[in-house]
């Protein structure tokens, strides 16, 4: 039977877990004795054979095994090997109990869904219910040494009421090589399906719901199926255990207590017994112990789970549940505080004191704000506040990256005054005989940014809409002379983006 010591533990006191200590079912020192016996009985043979049968030649070469041992012992990762095992294995032993299927999802979906008062009815709600007990009963059947014992053949299951006799010839009928744990849940599903086609279940929708928690109710016994089937690989468990056995194996003659005569480092003191080796077969072997016993938790330890009990409550609330309380309601009538904007349930005197403590309102609630009444007076948010200008390389790499950045979107900037001279490598100059054009090769590529300094034409100009051009001329246009000189080197391109004035607008209208 699983051991339980919550309600032990609930609150922490003085000496709380101390006397979890003295408790024998299901502690490490059931466990644990009969090899802490072996050992310790091994260790005192070859500890009397040292001191008093062996000669003096021999016990020189006894204390140069010894002393080997000793440094050997430090080359075995104990802990890191142990760690990593039974941090697997009970992060296995609890998904093991988390799918050890329920039907409590499954039976609240019969009862409100499989509709019928007359015995037809209840012959459905209570066969459909029955079904999915009967399909957990099988696969623990197939993994749990203790519900094997109870049912040790199908006759057995007959005879505790999971199946009929006309359900057992046709479950031995179908043959299969594998764990037939999964028909019941095929009877199910027919069965269901002859509801809908009666009327018992009203509509899709509710049929849906049922098979749907059936198949969550199914992937359970499956898990537990492959669980038992896919164990831990062997060669980490024999490394393990090989690990911890060679471990102490060695240190029954390297942990021996060396004539102190002899000068020895660390063997200054003869105590006779080894209290902290004794306590490291201790936790090491327990560490061991607590992998071996949770590793299959179907078992008949003391803390494997109590799958009989599983088996007797689910048929009983399921049974409950679609059966006697089907259309079985309490009269509904006002709630006890039903004039009352503010329910408050009583207290007993053994905790009327928790009324006394606040709500929780937050953890910045009782915070203390500044005195100073200028900080707590609310101020509109600035428009059009500068931010800061990011750098030309990357101002210029996020606008040839986006689209959405351009010229046009600059021209339109009431504070956009700069002149860009980009310098491409195939287009022409704008301006044939542009000193652009007889500038050095190696300036191609450069951008180069400019400020005006005429302040008054840019005041001038933040009354206007601003514009943009761009002009671009064809290569057919450059003259003779400057496709000449395109052809040794490459040709500048530049772009020339400024706030017209009012004459070159007229300009522009009368062309």
């Amino acid at each position: 039977m699983t051991v339980s010591y919550t309600l032990k533990v609930a609150n922490a006191r003085f000496g709380g877990f101390s006397k979890l200590l003295f408790k024998w079912k299901g502690s490490i020192y059931k466990l644990l004795y009969k090899e802490l016996i072996v050992f310790i009985s091994l260790y005192t043979i070859l500890s009397l054979t040292y001191r008093y049968w062996l000669t003096e030649e021999q016990r020189r070469l006894y204390e140069m095994v010894a002393l080997y041992c000793n440094r050997s012992t430090d080359l075995i990762p104990m802990s890191f090997v142990l760690g990593f095992y039974v941090t697997l294995i009970v992060n296995r032993w609890w998904a093991q109990y988390t799918n050890i299927p329920l039907p409590d999802q499954l039976m609240c979906v019969v009862s409100s869904n499989v509709h019928g008062g007359d015995e037809r009815g209840r012959i459905l709600r209570r066969t459909l219910i029955r079904y999915a007990n009967l399909s957990s009963v099988l696969i623990l059947r197939s993994v749990s040494t203790r519900v094997l014992k109870r049912f040790p053949t199908m006759e057995h299951v007959v005879e505790a009421g999971f199946m009929t006799q006309d359900e057992l010839k046709k479950f031995e009928g179908l043959y299969s090589d594998f764990n037939k744990y999964w028909i019941p849940c095929v009877w199910f599903t027919n069965l269901a399906a002859q509801a809908r086609r009666d009327g018992r279940i009203r509509d899709d929708i509710a049929l849906r719901l049922l098979m749907d928690e059936l198949n969550k109710y199914r992937a359970k016994c499956s898990m537990l199926f492959h669980y038992d089937w896919i164990s831990i690989p062997l060669v980490y468990t024999q490394v393990v255990t090989i690990a911890v056995y060679s471990f102490f194996a060695f240190c029954l003659i390297g942990r021996q207590f060396l004539d102190p005569k002899q000068g020895y480092k660390g063997h200054d003191l003869d105590m006779y017994v080894p209290i902290f080796t004794l306590l490291q077969f201790f936790f090491y072997s327990g560490w061991l112990k607590v992998a071996e016993q949770i590793i299959n938790p179907f078992g008949e330890d003391d803390d494997d789970f109590e799958t009989n009990k599983l088996i007797d409550r689910n048929l009983q609330v399921s049974f409950l549940s679609v059966d006697d309380m089907y259309q079985n309601l309490p009269p509904t009538t006002k709630d006890k505080y039903w004039n009352e904007s503010n329910a408050l349930p009583p207290y007993t005197n053994a905790t009327v004191a928790e009324t006394l403590k606040p709500s929780f309102l937050g953890s910045t609630f009782d915070m203390r704000m500044s005195d100073d009444l200028d900080q707590s007076q609310q101020v509109n948010a600035i428009p059009n506040t500068p931010k800061i200008h990011t750098p030309l390389l990357n101002r210029f790499l996020s606008a040839a990256a986006s689209p959405a950045i351009s010229l046009k979107n600059f021209g339109r900037s009431e504070r956009f005054q700069h002149l860009l001279h980009f310098r491409g490598e195939s287009f022409p100059s704008p301006n044939p005989n542009s000193s652009y054009s007889d500038q050095d090769p190696e300036s191609v590529g450069r951008i180069e940014e400019e400020d005006t300094e005429d302040e008054k034409e840019s005041q001038a100009s933040e009354s206007m809409t601003p514009c943009t051009y761009l002009k671009v001329p064809h290569r057919l246009e450059a003259s003779e002379q400057q496709k000449k000189r395109e052809s040794s080197k490459v040709s500048p391109l530049a772009i020339i983006v400024k706030e017209p004035s009012n004459e070159s607008i007229n300009t522009e209208h009368a062309a």
